[in-house]
């Protein structure tokens, strides 16, 4: 699978997608990842890339017209497009195996200000966000993006059950885990992990994603927190 970066700090992407799972994953040729400078198709002499905004306000607006030729620099059949800003759609794990079904995906990296809304409405396929929280830029968000696509990609984690049963999968949080020591500080393991019975085991893992999503993120079943707004 590809993926392309369009973003105004290369540098902030590019060290992530070397190291760790990413890394061996290009190295394998599993994945790609381009990262591409939008200040090469910027204005004049300072290759300027945003603007005041009309109306009024603070802050600088990522042109339009800057990501029109950057994308048009680069886009090719085939190619999804996604904008990543604070006011896209969640991001979230049933995106994440839509996306990994895609061959290429052009992640556009938001403006810490904003985006001129022509880039939402005739550039990108969508916009996503990775939640209810403003970040300096979208550079963070699109990298998230491709680890959370590229490691659903077959051969990528190099054991595929790795993404069968943890969180969100099913709508439910992960059960918990433990590994040795056996005891820690009086901190011990639950016995039933120990039984080696594995109908057992499988029954309170499946108890205990209920119990933990019903804690954590009740809204994954339909439940009020119990929380006004």
């Amino acid at each position: 699978m590809r993926f392309d970066l369009l973003t105004l700090h290369p540098d902030l992407c590019r060290g992530p997608l070397e190291h760790s799972i990413l890394g061996r994953a290009r190295q394998a040729g599993l994945i790609s990842v381009g990262v591409h400078d939008l200040r090469e198709h910027g204005l004049g002499r300072y290759r300027q890339c945003d603007d005041e905004p009309f109306g009024g306000g603070a802050g600088m607006v990522l042109r339009v017209d800057v990501v029109d030729r950057a994308l048009c620099a680069l886009r090719g059949p085939g190619a999804h497009v996604v904008l990543l800003e604070a006011s896209g759609r969640p991001f979230r794990q049933p995106d994440a195996a839509r996306l990994a079904g895609l061959p290429w995906l052009i992640l556009v990296c938001g403006h810490y200000e904003g985006v001129d809304e022509r880039v939402r409405e005739h550039l990108v396929d969508e916009t996503l966000s990775l939640g209810d929280f403003v970040l300096t830029g979208g550079e963070l968000p699109a990298l998230a993006v491709v680890d959370a696509v590229a490691r659903l990609l077959p051969g990528v984690l190099g054991c595929e059950q790795s993404t069968a049963e943890e969180s969100f999968q099913g709508g439910l949080l992960e059960y918990p885990h433990y590994t040795r020591p056996r005891d820690h500080r009086g901190w011990t393991v639950p016995e039933v992990l120990l039984s080696g019975h594995h109908e057992r085991i499988a029954r309170w893992r499946s108890e205990q994603a209920v119990a933990r999503t019903r804690a954590l993120r009740p809204d994954l079943l339909g439940e009020d927190d119990g929380e006004s707004g």
